[in-house]
């Protein structure tokens, strides 16, 4: 698609044609969560105008169509992602319920005193204290991939720390505060050669490029909607089938049950023993439209679309006097963290507010990170297919009034 393509995909977000503080919005945090099309929203209204009941219980007409749709999103993300089976999709609240999941149920089974678990210092506290939890458990060690200069990760380093008594490999695909995206195949392989299984949090790559499990052959794959133009609520933990019905559940009750006498009960099959309750059926077909949404768009074009605006924002924030870009400047997603010397960010965020625009600041959910970085906290500007270079222009210029309004001289 072309720049201009991409610039009139803002109009089919609704929340996108506001004002804030009297200027047209920029939104620059879909990092943390991205804005629905029109086509999610109406996609989740009609199903609860006309289709609206309870999945895999009802012989009624509503009770059919939702379970239909319910079902037919789980086949839509099967095939979205490359996995081999819809009984490999699990949908959950979120990645963090997916990994802590995978941490709960199948960690905690197969660790032992002695045993290792290796991940980054740069993962969000989601792929960080789940492990932490398994580790005070269970014995196990927790390792970590050192980080170079600029927040890459070494294959060398990778070779180093993954033995044989690795049992889980958990790293992000792409980092929230780095952008930096990690060779999730290679490691992989390593862990694989090691008989380790490896767990990938796609949290923040799989809204913005194309991903098939089976050719990364991770294990465990984990996402939320919401980033990926989706809605609240509603995530998927991939998992290859094997394991998948090795692992026992965390939540009982209903839906999930095959037998169930007064002692004891049986579990039904995958996928539906790791969904105790209600599922999120509404979410669920939120999370179908907006992967129908991001096809029409092209994930390549995405993509490209995202390298390119993080690239430009890379080299303009450069510029700026007193400005620290955090991360490598190639080979990594549609953000930029960054500080402006002796301001908080978080005043850097009120101010750029006023102007309209709409960034993170603080810690990300990357303590340890943040540590790493020397930094308390920092600022991030994150971009999606509905931004543009002309939103880079006034994420610039209003930075510039930032240091004059904390009295910088101007760059």
């Amino acid at each position: 698609m072309s720049s201009a393509s991409f610039t009139s995909l803002r109009e089919q977000f609704p929340i996108l044609q506001q004002q804030i503080n009297g200027h047209p919005l920029v939104y620059l945090d879909s990092a943390a969560s991205s804005q629905k099309p029109r086509a999610v929203i109406e996609a989740m209204k009609h199903y609860y105008e006309f289709d609206n009941a309870n999945v895999h219980r009802g012989v009624h007409t509503l009770g059919a169509r939702a379970t239909d749709a319910y079902e037919g999103a789980r086949e839509r993300v099967a095939r979205f992602i490359g996995a081999a089976s819809e009984q490999e999709i699990i949908f959950t609240r979120g990645t963090t319920s997916a990994l802590n999941l995978v941490a709960s149920s199948y960690a905690r089974s197969v660790c032992a005193e002695g045993d290792e678990i290796v991940i980054t210092m740069m993962e969000h506290h989601s792929n960080l204290i789940p492990w932490q939890q398994v580790a005070k458990a269970t014995g196990a060690t927790l390792k970590f991939i050192p980080l170079q200069q600029d927040g890459t990760i070494a294959i060398a380093d990778v070779e180093q720390i993954i033995t044989d008594r690795t049992k889980v490999v958990s790293i992000a695909h792409a980092s929230n505060v780095l952008g930096v995206v990690n060779p999730v195949k290679q490691i992989a392989a390593i862990a694989h050669r090691n008989g380790a299984v490896m767990v990938v949090d796609g949290a923040q790559s799989i809204p913005h490029k194309k991903v098939d499990v089976q050719d990364l052959d991770c294990d465990f794959y984990a996402f939320s909607g919401h980033k990926m133009c989706g809605p609240t609520g509603i995530g998927v933990l991939y998992g290859k089938k094997a394991l998948l019905e090795s692992m026992e559940p965390i939540e009982f009750g209903g839906e999930m049950i095959d037998h169930v006498d007064l002692y004891d009960s049986t579990w039904k099959e995958l996928p539906w023993k790791f969904e105790g309750g209600t599922p999120i059926i509404a979410g669920a077909v939120g999370l179908a439209a907006a992967i129908d949404f991001l096809e029409s768009v092209g994930l390549d074009a995405i993509e490209q679309h995202e390298i390119a605006l993080a690239s430009y924002a890379y080299d303009r924030l450069s510029e700026i006097e007193g400005i620290t870009v955090y991360g490598p400047k190639e080979g990594r997603i549609g953000l930029v963290t960054f500080n402006l010397d002796d301001v908080h960010p978080h005043d850097v965020a009120t101010v750029l507010d006023s102007e309209g625009i709409a960034i993170r600041a603080g810690h990300h959910c990357c303590q340890p990170l943040m540590r790493w970085l020397e930094a308390s906290a920092t600022a991030r500007a994150s971009f999606y297919l509905y931004n543009s270079e002309e939103d880079v222009h006034r994420l610039v210029s209003a930075l510039i009034k930032t240091k004059e309004f904390f009295g910088h001289a101007t760059g």
